[in-house]
């Protein structure tokens, strides 16, 4: 899972958060999970990280995380492209099937490899309104987060459970 690319999806798109635990039970489906890779970037202001990440850990994620790389100029590089490839391939052999969690199109090619070359059913999830129209061809399955209950969680601070009023009286 491309943690960050849930994070921000979920956060611009529809002001919520994500369900992680409830979202690998869903995709998961009753099939036996070899492992779950949670791919995490580290930010100049571990404010909060820790409770998270340990969330994720207690979800049943291995994490793999990595510094936020910051250039002379003020520019900030957080991606695990290279990693989440390297990682899909190298742990393929043993796999039926390889879920890939992210919607960016620069995952088209491991998506093609992984199916052509491995034989491997390559399944994609990510928010529908957010992936790449190309990713969500190329992969065997694409599965739209937007639609699996109980995974996109709204606060109250962020437009869930919008206030009931009371009925207001007839006017006369």
């Amino acid at each position: 899972m491309d943690i960050q690319n849930l994070y921000h999806s979920a956060k611009n798109l529809y002001h919520a958060r994500v369900n992680y635990k409830e979202l690998m039970k869903e995709l998961v489906a009753g099939r036996n999970l070899v492992l779950a890779y949670a791919y995490v970037v580290k930010s100049e202001t571990a404010e909060g990280e820790a409770a998270f990440f340990d969330a994720l850990e207690k979800s049943g994620f291995e994490l793999r995380s990595k510094d936020l790389q910051i250039f002379a100029g003020g520019q900030k590089k957080a991606d695990w492209d290279v990693g989440m490839a390297v990682d899909a391939i190298r742990m393929s052999d043993p796999l039926d099937v390889v879920i890939l969690v992210t919607g960016d199109g620069d995952f088209i090619p491991l998506v093609e490899y992984l199916h052509v070359g491995r034989g491997k059913t390559v399944e994609v999830a990510a928010f529908g309104r957010s992936a790449s129209g190309k990713i969500k061809e190329a992969a065997d399955e694409f599965i739209d987060i937007e639609k699996l209950p109980r995974v996109i969680l709204r606060s109250r601070r962020m437009g869930r459970m919008p206030q009931r009023r009371a009925p207001r009286a007839p006017q006369i």
